[in-house]
């Protein structure tokens, strides 16, 4: 098939396991007489591989597919930086769970030629975007596939603040923060949390409080349009954070408003044909695959 002729690879850095599986990817690749470009960081990591080099944006931009060679951190990056372009994504792991990256490297050719030959599930994940505004004028801006967290950052005092959803005001708490989760980010920080597990196909978002100050206070799922409102309580003696999928923060200060909303594009993920949501928790997760005998 043809579909993916022109392909991108990045791969996380500072990995010996992730440039064996490049090495390894890019030879199948061009063996194959794809049109393989290297994104110019992971490009760093090969040389004299003799490919065309481009930028994470140019790649989303002449690419029919881009390959991710790392964990899931490494797909959340790319996811980001991709997102406007509609490229679809998919991952090789050479992280630890591997909920997105879900193609092992020991059967990386079998598996990836399916997918090239058409053999494949796709679907689409939404992102969230958070704005800081301090009087009334932008302080910052991210965007999250996982999640949004409110956090202290380094301080270990709790934080107050306000949460409003829809423009209707819900709680003030105080608290070590919040976490704001995506679908896909429900089976990360979230759910360490105690925040439920979504299915992807969901649109959706959870609400999840950290070491909140009153035992009443549990996670709310809401409607994936909803915008969420946080205000940092103007008597907080700490200043906290701001973070988007961990790799991203903002000091904010009180009296601060963090604006969340779902994000207008969506990412694509390639899939192997046989990817099942329910045997991935199975696997990530440890949960029994067989009644235990007695």
């Amino acid at each position: 098939m043809d579909q993916f002729r022109n392909i991108g690879v990045i791969g996380r850095m500072g990995s010996v396991k992730v440039v064996e599986s490049l090495r390894q990817l890019k030879q199948y690749l061009v063996n194959n007489h794809y049109h393989v470009i290297i994104e110019e960081d992971t490009a760093s990591m090969l040389p004299g591989h003799g490919l065309q080099v481009a930028s994470k944006k140019l790649l989303g931009e002449i690419c029919d597919l881009v390959i991710v060679v790392g964990g899931d951190g490494s797909l959340l990056g790319a996811a980001r930086e991709l997102a406007k372009s509609k490229i679809p994504l998919l991952g090789v792991n050479r992280g630890r769970l591997g909920f997105l990256t879900d193609i092992s490297p020991s059967d990386l050719e079998e598996r990836l030629g399916k997918v090239l030959q058409g053999e494949y599930i796709e679907e689409t994940r939404f992102l969230l975007d958070g704005h800081v505004e301090r009087n009334g004028q932008p302080l910052g801006f991210g965007t999250a596939l996982n999640d949004v967290v409110l956090h202290p950052g380094k301080s270990t005092r709790m934080i107050g603040f306000d949460l409003y959803i829809d423009g209707h005001f819900v709680y003030s708490q105080r608290s070590d923060g919040l976490i704001v989760a995506t679908p896909t980010g429900s089976t990360a920080y979230s759910l360490s949390a105690g925040g439920p597990i979504m299915h992807p196909k969901l649109d959706a978002v959870v609400l999840v409080p950290m070491f909140p100050h009153t035992l009443s206070s549990r996670p709310i799922v809401v409607d994936g349009k909803s915008e969420i409102k946080l205000v940092i309580g103007e008597t907080n003696e700490t200043y906290p954070q701001i973070s988007f999928d961990g790799q991203m923060n903002i000091a904010c200060a009180p009296g601060d408003i963090i604006r969340i909303t779902k994000k207008p594009f969506k990412i694509r993920l390639i899939h192997p044909a046989d990817h099942n949501f329910y045997a991935t928790c199975r696997d990530k997760l440890g949960w029994a695959s067989e009644i235990a005998a007695s």
